[in-house]
């Protein structure tokens, strides 16, 4: 009996540590944006926005958002960029998303704004969430490339907009962004 016991308790750490082991090598991707005033890490909701996840790690990962600036900045309500034109009214071409996507999905659409995402809006405008800027339409579908950072909680957002991500490291940079700040880079990594 005491034998059976002995190897029921090695085989439950075996499992145990097996267990710890797995759940410590799981990583989160992020996106790190790279600026003269330093980085903002960005974690994704990938399983509450995966299509938005999908698209801004395509688009990072083919240079898109590199040199692009911070167009809008409202102290105490968001910073936003990913606009090509930074006019607040642009976004990927064509090339760009085949560049990105190899070829289109068909959930990315073109309307009379540029391309567009389905809407997945259910994770609020926490302190530093991150969301998709969007023209008025009825269906909350997104923008394929503008996105802001809140600066501050910013609830009456929710249900409206869809947060993809939240701040994880750099909101002290993302605070002292300004109108015309370059994101150098966006890279995604594992962590």
């Amino acid at each position: 009996m005491k034998r059976v016991l002995t190897v029921m308790l090695l085989a439950l750490a075996v499992l145990a540590f097996g267990f710890n082991t797995a759940y410590a090598k799981e990583k989160k991707k992020v996106a790190v944006i790279k600026t003269e005033k330093g980085n903002i890490v960005i974690e994704f909701y990938e399983k509450d926005a995966p299509k938005h996840v999908e698209n801004f790690t395509k688009l990072a990962k083919s240079g898109f958002y590199n040199g692009l600036t911070f167009h809008r900045v409202e102290p105490g309500f968001v910073i936003q960029g990913g606009d090509p034109t930074a006019s607040g009214a642009g976004g990927p071409g064509e090339a760009d998303l085949k560049k990105a996507y190899g070829t289109i999905p068909d959930w990315v659409k073109k309307d009379f704004s540029g391309y567009t995402l389905p809407a997945e809006i259910k994770m609020p405008h926490i302190d530093g969430a991150v969301a998709m800027a969007r023209t008025q339409n009825p269906e909350k579908r997104s923008s394929a490339s503008q996105f802001y950072i809140c600066i501050g909680p910013q609830h009456f957002l929710d249900g409206n907009y869809t947060a993809f991500g939240h701040v994880v490291e750099g909101m002290d940079v993302a605070k002292k962004i300004q109108r015309g700040d370059k994101m150098l880079s966006i890279t995604i990594e594992d962590r």
